[in-house]
């Protein structure tokens, strides 16, 4: 049974290759740039390079796939149909699952970042392809880039008030993915894929943890966050869509309960604690 990967050449898809390979898997790990992406092939997997907008192309790569995990394009508003390129390809090649990498809550999410996922949703519920949605939680990897400076200044930024977020490291999610595309009864499925659900205050004690030093959490109001963002390099574009997710996570857009993480995983999910303590140690 092979299994393929799109965007395998990125983060969370090297992860999800390499629990693939753990498992013994044929893997076709598909990227945008073979030069780039010698990882995979060093491991073991059938790279192949295909991109979102090309069907010619994904038609190739997935030729002989059984399962496949669609991981979301990074393009917001072209993203969609970029999404329903490899459905309609996995369509022509007979694909028996294809595993979508969702946000939580995606049918009613308010969030920006969510409206894509949604659409992305709506295509697979009518398209002629078994599918299963991974609504991914916020990695936990999201919050490192500012964890230097936080531990520096005692102070971690956002304005997400005493929301709470369901976040989950990059590795329990790719290896919940791999659960998915290696065993049965999944088809049809949505999970809700988060850990113990944390505020942002506790997300700066996890930062006081890991650095052994005092980090508080301080709250903004949104355009002193926005303004904050552009400041750093964000695009002004790109920093609204990020404040509109800090305000969206004060009303529990990515909150979820359900458990399903640690029943695809077999234990309970990775803490903040543990992920920013090992990215402290890389520095």
């Amino acid at each position: 049974m092979t299994v393929a990967v799109t965007g395998a050449g990125g983060q969370l898809g090297g992860l999800v290759v390499e629990a693939l390979l753990r498992k013994k898997t044929p893997v076709v790990a598909i990227v945008r740039n073979r030069a780039s992406a010698a990882g995979p092939a060093e491991q073991g997997a059938d790279l192949r390079q295909a991109t979102y907008d090309d069907p010619g192309l994904l038609d190739e790569a997935l030729a002989g796939v059984r399962r496949l995990l669609l991981i979301s394009g990074g393009e917001l508003r072209v993203r969609v149909d970029q999404h329903v390129n490899v459905i309609r390809a996995a369509e022509r090649a007979g694909v028996e699952l294809l595993a979508y990498t969702s946000i939580p809550n995606a049918h009613r999410n308010p969030m920006i970042m969510a409206q894509d996922h949604k659409a992305t949703e709506a295509a697979l519920l009518e398209a002629d392809v078994p599918h299963t949605f991974l609504r991914n939680g916020w990695y936990w990897e999201n919050y490192v880039p500012g964890l230097a400076r936080a531990v520096e200044t005692g102070v971690m930024y956002g304005a997400a008030r005493d929301g709470r977020v369901s976040g989950a490291a990059r590795a329990d999610l790719a290896e919940a993915a791999a659960t998915v595309l290696t065993s049965e009864g999944h088809a049809g499925r949505v999970y809700e894929l988060g850990g113990d659900a944390v505020t942002y205050a506790d997300l700066a004690a996890a930062m006081s943890e890991a650095a052994g030093k005092p980090v508080r959490y301080q709250d903004l109001p949104p355009e002193d966050f926005t303004a904050g963002l552009v400041r750093a390099g964000v695009p002004t574009g790109f920093a609204r869509v990020l404040t509109d997710a800090e305000l969206r996570i004060a009303e529990d857009a990515l909150f979820t309960d359900s458990g399903d993480l640690a029943e695809l995983t077999g234990h309970p999910a990775t803490s903040p604690v543990e992920v920013f303590r090992a990215a402290l140690d890389r520095e």
